[in-house]
């Protein structure tokens, strides 16, 4: 007889929500900034490229914001892609205009 003691199967088994990955959430905050700063060439036409112009370095700041709230609301999330992007894309939208609409009121 050997002196050997079983081991239970599903110890060392991870579930799949213990995992949470990043990758996802950041390129959704990448393309949410693409689509908010889509939204003014939309709305006002060519005339904005002139205003971008001037504050580009406003809106190159809010990249890295929307980036991690992507990211940030993927964490929370835990992996849920959809509200994931409903929720950052709301969010960032909202940044977005909301510089967009402080720096025009000058």
């Amino acid at each position: 007889m050997h002196n050997v003691t079983p081991l239970l199967a599903g110890k060392n088994e991870h579930h799949q929500d213990d995992r949470a990955w990043s990758l996802p959430g950041g390129v959704i905050g990448f393309v949410s900034y693409w689509c908010a700063l889509a939204i003014p060439f939309v709305m006002y036409g060519s005339n904005t490229l002139f205003f971008l112009l001037y504050t580009w370095p406003f809106f190159l700041a809010l990249l890295p914001v929307a980036v991690l709230t992507g990211i940030a609301y993927g964490l929370l999330l835990r992996g849920q892609l959809i509200w994931t992007l409903l929720l950052t894309l709301a969010t960032v939208v909202c940044l977005f205009w909301m510089l967009f609409s402080w720096l025009t009121g000058w």
